[in-house]
């Protein structure tokens, strides 16, 4: 059987032989890949990969880590921008690949929609689902006071590139999303919330559920209390508003009115400095906002920035955090929080897409009411940010509340804290086991090769 992954990025592995940069998005995808290469001789699976890059020198079948691989340009800095050349592009390495299925991992990008549309017969395209930009662009301004949502800076200015615009192109990449999806005779899922959404979008395709595969180093080691510092929080990312750092700044002087000592750490791209005239210069609205609230609450020595971090780095924060939070105002089913209950920590996390259905609350550690789409408040869809930030002020006080109420409690209550951490850790295990996960995907590949049989005869 022939497979062609199209992945939104270059897989570590082959980045490495390229010597070319390793990102640490989307690690699961090089674990799911080994368990596929490893077992070759069993699956018969022939394995070619490709996917988005920069330079003269694309792979173009090249041989590495016994995956046939294949590069395409394409400006994934603009993912909102649609290029009828990736159609001739990846038409191209489909008519040397001739694969009996194409995986397409998430739908976020341009090139999603280019490989439904002229991959032949659809009945044999499977996409899987990761974020939703349709639902992500009603939810991107996450309760921000409307003087925010429509204040520009001179790096908004310049890089137009303000948080309307940021919206309208999550707006522009759900159209494509949505066609995609519409095209596809098969999607993978995760949550209730991904299949309600793909059945609107599609009726005709077939649903296939399966879980992630996280990244390896977080298989093994366990949270373990005595070795956290007291009363520290971790936030995988907070770099755009969809994440909902704000909620968190905005909860901290409740959090630390009973627990003075509370510190929250912030991975991935801080838009907070400001010590250099270039960091004044390219500071944005959203960052802009973020330091109001830092100084606001009296923050800026409570809370620290680190950067971005390896998946190494990543694993030893979550094991001396005293506790994980997720303040998304919307996600499907984020990883860094299967990180942290595979580790076996205490998690907190705002009950928004489809996190309820791989965190379960009261069982798996705390939920709180998060944000609330426009349509289950009763506002009037209008594709516009009117709709989203209409009661922005009263909500994002609400949330902060609940957040730090959140927090609070498990800090609170460490018999009950202990209880949530050993049932998170055994349901991440189930949710993200590799052998299972192993198994689910070779049934999948089957049953769509049963599918095209059936079909033919």
């Amino acid at each position: 059987m022939k497979v062609l992954w199209l992945c939104n990025i270059i897989l570590p592995v082959i980045a490495r032989q390229l010597h070319l940069e390793a990102s640490n998005k989307e690690g699961w995808l090089s674990g799911l890949a080994g368990a596929l290469l490893e077992r070759r001789h069993e699956n018969g699976i022939e394995l070619s990969v490709a996917f988005p890059m920069q330079g003269n020198e694309l792979p173009e079948g090249q041989e590495i880590s016994s995956m046939r691989c294949y590069g395409f340009p394409e400006n994934v800095g603009c993912p909102e921008k649609y290029d009828e050349n990736l159609e001739h592009v990846l038409k191209k390495i489909v008519d040397k690949v001739k694969p009996d299925i194409v995986h397409c991992f998430g739908t976020e990008y341009p090139h999603t929609l280019a490989m439904c549309r002229v991959f032949p017969d659809k009945d044999r395209v499977l996409l899987g689902l990761q974020g939703l930009c349709t639902l992500y662009a009603e939810a991107y301004f996450a309760d921000l006071p409307e003087k925010v949502v429509s204040s520009v800076t001179f790096r908004d200015w310049l890089k137009q590139d303000s948080l309307r615009q940021q919206q309208e192109k999550f707006v522009l990449r759900g159209n494509m999303e949505r066609e995609s999806i519409s095209l596809a005779g098969n999607v993978t899922g995760r949550t209730e919330w991904d299949r309600e959404s793909a059945a609107k979008w599609n009726p005709h395709a077939r649903y296939h559920l399966m879980n992630e595969t996280l990244r390896p180093e977080f298989y093994g080691p366990v949270w373990k209390e005595e070795g956290c510092i007291p009363h520290s929080i971790f936030v995988s990312q907070g770099d755009y508003p969809l994440k909902g750092l704000h909620y968190m700044l905005l909860a901290m002087p409740k959090i630390l009115a009973r627990y003075p000592d509370a510190r929250a750490y912030v991975a991935g791209n801080s838009l907070v400095g400001y010590g250099t005239l270039k960091q004044k210069v390219k500071i944005s609205a959203y960052g802009r906002y973020l330091r109001k609230l830092l100084k606001d609450g009296g923050l800026e020595e409570k809370v620290v920035f680190l950067g971005k971090m390896s998946a190494e780095q990543m694993r030893d924060r979550y094991l001396i955090s005293s506790l994980f939070l997720c303040p998304s105002a919307l996600e499907n089913s984020p990883n860094s929080l299967g990180e942290a209950m595979l580790l076996g920590m205490p998690c907190v996390s705002a009950a928004v897409g489809g996190i309820p259905s791989i965190f379960t609350g009261g069982e798996d550690g705390i939920l709180y009411e998060g944000f609330v789409m426009p349509e289950e408040s009763g506002a009037e869809k209008t594709g516009s940010s009117e709709a989203v930030t209409d009661n922005a002020n009263g909500e994002l006080e609400r949330i902060a509340g609940k957040l730090a109420d959140a927090v609070i409690q498990m800090w609170e209550h460490p018999d009950r804290q202990r209880i949530y951490c050993g049932n998170a850790r055994s349901h991440a295990e189930n949710t993200h086991n590799r052998g299972i996960n192993y198994a689910r995907l070779i049934e999948i590949y089957t049953d769509i090769m049963k599918g095209r049989k059936t079909a033919q005869t």
